[in-house]
């Protein structure tokens, strides 16, 4: 199957490094224009913009501020005139002690949230604002295998920030399918990137590995794919669906 998004303009946030990088390069094989997001890898995120081609632009956003989140999709409208796709992708993962004080674990929460669930939320409803006006479009949200399975104490915001998410891409494809919106979750599990290395270092690979189904970890690459499909239109009768990419770790 080929698939082409040529004409079509795809915002994918946290595209500087890691999954979204990968995203970022898949969607503009395929023909897309591609609206790069980042925060701090200022080089990196405009190196990325200039080798996609397709008038593919960098764009400098703190997802942890509401009003950053505004204006990052108010200048790419103004860069591209629409959106088609919204991949939201960036997120963090914060490791907070069981055991802090309780205003160290609260500041860590409310981070957490405001990047991995209230910036999606913030930028989701701006699209669905302007698919409504444009014919529809489509909108890519990264969770993970820990809104479903949970995960450790340090890492309890994280999880629940990626529930969160799950619940909101099913709510956007129910309540707005019929104006055009669709709405998926791609749910992966450790993939190879610079925020997993820091668990990668600690706990060491054959531990990270060793409930995969799998001989080897998941890589941002096996993630595109699925991504440039969803993205092209081909799939929308899965709206509202979760698709895990964790190596058999977590079977739902």
């Amino acid at each position: 199957m080929h698939i082409d998004l040529t004409g079509k303009t795809v915002l994918v946030t946290g595209a500087s490094r890691g999954i979204g990088r990968s995203l970022a390069e898949g969607l503009a094989e395929a023909g897309a224009t591609v609206a790069v997001h980042f925060n701090q890898s200022h080089a990196a995120g405009g190196a990325l913009a200039e080798t996609l081609g397709h008038d593919a632009r960098a764009f400098l956003a703190d997802l942890a501020e509401p009003e950053s989140c505004e204006r990052l999709f108010d200048e790419v409208i103004g860069a591209y005139g629409r959106l088609d796709v919204l991949v939201n992708n960036a997120g963090i993962a914060l490791k907070i002690p069981f055991g802090v004080a309780t205003d160290e674990w609260r500041k860590a929460w409310d981070l957490t949230m405001a990047v991995n669930l209230r910036a999606v939320e913030l930028l989701s409803r701006l699209a669905v604002q302007h698919f409504q006006q444009h014919d529809g479009g489509r909108i890519i949200n990264v969770a993970s295998r820990a809104a479903f399975r949970g995960d450790t104490p340090e890492y309890m915001s994280y999880a629940a920030s990626k529930g969160g998410v799950v619940s909101l891409t099913r709510s956007i494809a129910r309540a707005f399918g019929k104006a055009g919106v669709c709405a998926f979750v791609l749910a992966p599990g450790f993939v190879r990137t610079e925020m997993a290395q820091e668990a990668i270092d600690e706990y060491g690979e054959a531990h990270v590995t060793s409930d995969l189904a799998l001989d080897r970890l998941t890589e941002p690459a096996d993630l595109t794919p699925l991504v440039v499909l969803l993205a092209s239109g081909l799939a929308d009768h899965a709206t509202g669906t979760t698709i895990d990419v964790n190596a058999g770790s977590y079977v739902r």
